[in-house]
């Protein structure tokens, strides 16, 4: 059994090195990262403290200018807030406490769960499923009260929305993040509902970050989201910044527009407005209205995962790619194993992006959802590829996600019109086998630089 006692008093005395660091980090940090080594009872997180650790020693790191960014940029309480939440309660407590529970209950346990409080939008985005939605459905806040309560016995303690758009539901979040102070919570938002009083009540809470939705430039966004949109986003990110809020970019790169996204210029203007994080996804063709035409080709994701790597050795920007990651993660994510998805209807997703359920948080608990057979599949099956580069079972092995949907009897969630899995895996079957020769031979360059690096 974890000593909780000891995890308690080890909690408090990094507390209380982070305050004493306060005004000197750069004295401050390698202390804090001593006590982090005592936290970290299992050396789960081992390869993250000896990365730091090497930024420490070299002031010319780019990380090393983005940990000095973070502090002078932050409001202090929001940073304070954010270690708190981030570091202490959800990788390290809860992680310590889901690694008991999954010995004990045999399934997966996400580190984040993934929520639409709801399906209206203000946009109506191309290729966006959730543009065919009906705007009627949504999470009552008791129930979402009640799903962050649950997840918290399960040792989860990151909490994430989108929809949606989930701002259309501001006062019930800003209600959450009051009544869960030891969770972290994300809004993935198109930003065009940020106004002053909202970046006001973030910092009045301050364990709350936002994504904001940008397509590249603005021609590129407005294109896609509607004319207007670049401006109101950029206009939402000079508040935030102004308010010295935590808050980054979530970018989605398509056939038309990944050279702009994947750009220096991009990056750097991105930075200029004070963004300290970007995700990047890739277009996936779900729904009725999809466009296969945005998937991005073999050759087109190659450049992301290459231009991704680039920005971290050159950019203070903290960047993840969900599909060209699967090497730090070990595969994919999905299903519990790292984070779960939740729609507005309350069908329990394995992922955002996988419109297929087999239980509802209305008829059966979280717990009880990961031990069925939709969620058991993931779990057995993962990693689906030994090709770190080719994690996700549908785009990448679309023949994985058609046995997981048939195997365990899941049906279509999809909120606008039922979509076969046999339907939706087809119209990736042909970019998962291009994309199978460019990623194979990627690994096998990376194998091969890094065995002459030893």
């Amino acid at each position: 059994m974890v000593n909780k006692a000891k995890q308690k008093a080890a909690q408090h005395l990094a507390v209380m090195a982070y305050k004493c660091l306060q005004e000197n980090p750069e004295a401050g940090l390698p202390k804090l990262l001593k006590l982090f080594d005592v936290l970290d009872t299992k050396d789960s997180y081992k390869s993250g403290r000896d990365f730091i650790r090497t930024i420490l020693g070299d002031p010319s790191n780019t990380w090393y200018r983005y940990l000095l960014a973070i502090w002078e940029d932050v409001d202090s309480e929001v940073r304070f807030t954010f270690f708190q939440t981030f570091f202490l309660n959800s990788l390290l407590k809860g992680r310590e406490d889901q690694r008991l529970l999954r010995e004990e209950h045999q399934c997966n346990l996400p580190w984040a769960i993934l929520v639409d409080p709801t399906t209206s939008c203000n946009l109506h985005c191309t290729g966006c499923w959730a543009a065919d939605y009906e705007k009627g459905t949504y999470l009552s806040y008791e129930i979402l009260d009640a799903l962050v309560e649950e997840g918290k016995n399960l040792g989860t303690f990151m909490y994430l929305f989108s929809g949606g758009e989930p701002l259309m539901r501001k006062s019930d979040i800003i209600a959450l993040c009051d009544a869960h102070p030891d969770c972290c919570f994300l809004a993935f938002t198109n930003g065009t509902l940020i106004d002053e009083a909202f970046a006001s009540a973030m910092l009045r809470v301050k364990n709350l970050s936002v994504a904001i939705s940008i397509e590249g430039d603005e021609a590129a966004t407005d294109e896609r989201r509607g004319k207007g949109t670049y401006a109101k986003a950029i206009k939402a990110m000079s508040i935030l910044k102004r308010y010295k809020l935590l808050y980054g970019i979530s970018c989605c790169y398509t056939s038309q527009n990944v050279q702009t996204i994947g750009s220096e210029a991009f990056i750097d203007s991105m930075l200029e407005l004070g963004a300290k994080f970007a995700w990047f996804f890739t277009y996936i063709p779900i729904g009725r209205d999809a466009v296969p035409s945005l998937m991005v080709s073999a050759g087109q994701r190659a450049f992301m995962y290459q231009q991704v790597r680039s920005f971290r050795k050159s950019k203070p920007i903290f960047t993840m790619d969900f599909w060209n990651d699967g090497e730090y993660v070990d595969g994919c994510i999905a299903g519990g194993r790292c984070y779960v998805h939740i729609n507005a209807q309350g069908d329990i997703e394995p992922c955002a992006f996988i419109h297929y359920s087999d239980s509802n948080i209305y008829t059966t608990s979280l717990l009880d959802a990961f031990k069925r057979p939709l969620f058991q599949q993931y779990k057995e099956r993962q990693p689906f590829n030994n090709n770190p580069l080719r994690p996700c079972p549908l785009l990448d092995n679309p023949e994985q996600l058609r046995e997981m949907v048939h195997a365990s009897g899941a049906v279509s969630t999809d909120l606008a019109s039922v979509e076969s899995v046999d339907d939706l895996t087809a119209k990736c079957d042909q970019a998962s086998k291009d994309w199978a020769v460019s990623a194979d031979r990627l690994w096998e360059d990376h194998a091969t630089s890094s065995i002459l690096c030893v």
